[in-house]
């Protein structure tokens, strides 16, 4: 990567953050940073996300998770379902040393790139990665669970629901799609619309709520 392409990168981590509440200093921008050069590293042979500018990364992958934020409690343990490219929760983990995570990623290939950028962004002692698929394993006690891509995501939220723990919050980004999944469930949600979005939105559910 060059260094013109890291710099675009910082720029609009600084440009952008605030409409999303993220408030990062210098050392959490570098490690995103060392982030996002990992990810464009790996991308080629991974296809962690679909090719983009560095803005773009930083806008629509990195401060869009971190938006969770503000529904996550100090302290909090989640679970990350199809992590994927570890978003939302490495950026997460990144800007709040407070937190910890279990990453679920059911591709061994891509479970092999968290284990990496784990190592690499000194997150051994925050995050843990299991190579599943989540209806095969029992989900770890935690108070958050997020997902932002899933394969048939609006599908598969009965079953998510059913997996996450009882009394967790449930973060899940998408659209319409699964707005209207959700309302079948009959779950009780809020929604927050993504800054610099017009059809994204961050659902927030309580497991506790289902009628």
């Amino acid at each position: 990567m060059t260094t013109d392409r890291r710099r675009e990168f910082v720029d609009a981590l600084v440009a952008h953050g605030a409409r999303f509440g993220a408030r990062l200093g210098d050392d959490a921008r570098a490690r995103l940073a060392d982030y996002f050069e990992l990810v464009e590293r790996w991308n080629a042979r991974l296809h962690l996300v679909a090719p983009c500018a560095p803005t773009e990364f930083a806008v629509r992958h990195v401060l869009e998770s971190l938006f969770a934020l503000g529904h996550i409690p100090r302290g909090a343990r989640a679970l990350d379902v199809g992590s994927g490219a570890g978003l939302p929760a490495i950026p997460c983990l990144v800007a709040r040393a407070d937190l910890s995570a279990t990453l679920v990623e059911a591709s061994a290939k891509k479970a092999i790139f968290l284990r990496e950028a784990v190592a690499a962004l000194d997150l051994r002692d925050a995050a843990r990665v299991v190579s599943a698929r989540f209806e095969e394993t029992s989900a770890p006690d935690a108070g958050v669970v997020t997902c932002r891509a899933l394969e048939r995501f609006a599908e598969m939220i009965p079953r998510l629901f059913a997996w996450s723990p009882p009394g967790a919050t449930l973060l899940f980004f998408g659209g319409e799609s699964l707005r209207e999944s959700i309302e079948r469930e009959g779950l009780a949600f809020e929604s927050a619309l993504i800054p610099e979005s017009e059809r994204r939105f961050l659902f927030i559910i309580r497991r506790d709520q289902k009628p």
